[in-house]
């Protein structure tokens, strides 16, 4: 994303999905979504959690996540996504208290408790997307502002997330990546996402594992990779995302280069009687 539209605020209609989709994803802001029909499932680290049409859902900033999109009940995915700038929320909790840390010890990537004045604010939207599938540049500082004003009086808890601005710090490597690798990305966002530069990432990368984070992050995917295709009984089309690939090509290159026979052998052994 443009810096400059990083401080920009953006209230939009996040597509009409007819079929899955899925893609990895981090945001520099804080993102509410409210999902109006379909289903929506998130994977961070080791964590899996579904949404469903009527949640309100909060996706903290600078978070690595999958997202699945998925029609549901014979209805196609849609939401409304709003982008929330850091400069609008300092403004906000400016004057405001603001929870320390959640009550619950819970993931942060969770709905927002449900309300009808909520319920009814996202609802009241969707008029505006019969007309474009943004809202006007006028009218997304009163929507956030609305809708800031009633999430904190509704589910006081978001506040611990919207009402801080720390910058990432440097975290537990091992634990990241363990809980991480098999998201493709590149090695300047793994750094970014530790609280690393890239050259202390991959010193401290080696130093850790005792290897490069290219060769570590190979045999870490591919023995995902494995474990799906002969524990999970999956085909390599429903693995190779999952296990941190950018392509299907690439992947079967890899796998028969690290194992001597490619992912459809695998597959013909299980079917073959």
């Amino acid at each position: 994303m443009d810096p400059k539209e990083a401080n920009k605020g953006k209230v939009f209609l996040s597509g009409t999905v007819e079929k899955d989709y899925t893609w990895e994803h981090i945001s520099p802001q804080h993102i509410i979504v409210f999902i109006y029909s379909g289903e929506m499932t998130i994977f961070y680290g080791q964590h899996t959690q579904l949404f469903v049409a009527g949640d309100k859902v909060l996706v903290p900033k600078n978070q690595l996540i999958r997202v699945i999109k998925k029609p549901s009940d014979g209805k196609p995915f849609k939401a409304v996504s709003m982008l929330l700038p850091e400069e609008k929320l300092r403004k906000f909790y400016l004057d405001r208290s603001v929870l320390e840390n959640w009550d619950e010890n819970v993931p942060k990537q969770r709905p927002i408790k449900s309300h009808p004045l909520l319920t009814s604010f996202f609802g009241s939207l969707f008029s505006y997307f019969d007309m474009q599938d943004e809202l006007p540049d006028s009218l997304v500082p009163i929507k956030i502002q609305e809708a800031l004003t009633i999430i904190d009086e509704v589910d006081k808890r978001v506040s611990s997330i919207l009402g801080t601005f720390s910058e990432i710090g440097k975290v537990d490597l091992e634990k990241y990546m363990e809980e991480h690798f098999m998201y493709n990305l590149p090695l300047e966002k793994f750094a970014f996402l530790t609280g690393r530069s890239l050259t202390t990432f991959k010193s401290d990368f080696k130093r850790t594992f005792k290897k490069t984070p290219g060769k570590w992050l190979t045999e870490k995917r591919l023995n995902l990779a494995y474990y799906k295709l002969t524990g999970e009984k999956k085909k390599a089309t429903e693995v190779y995302l999952s296990a941190g690939f950018e392509n299907l090509s690439h992947f079967s290159f890899a796998f028969k280069k690290a194992f001597g026979y490619s992912p459809s052998n695998i597959i013909n052994q299980q079917t073959t009687p």
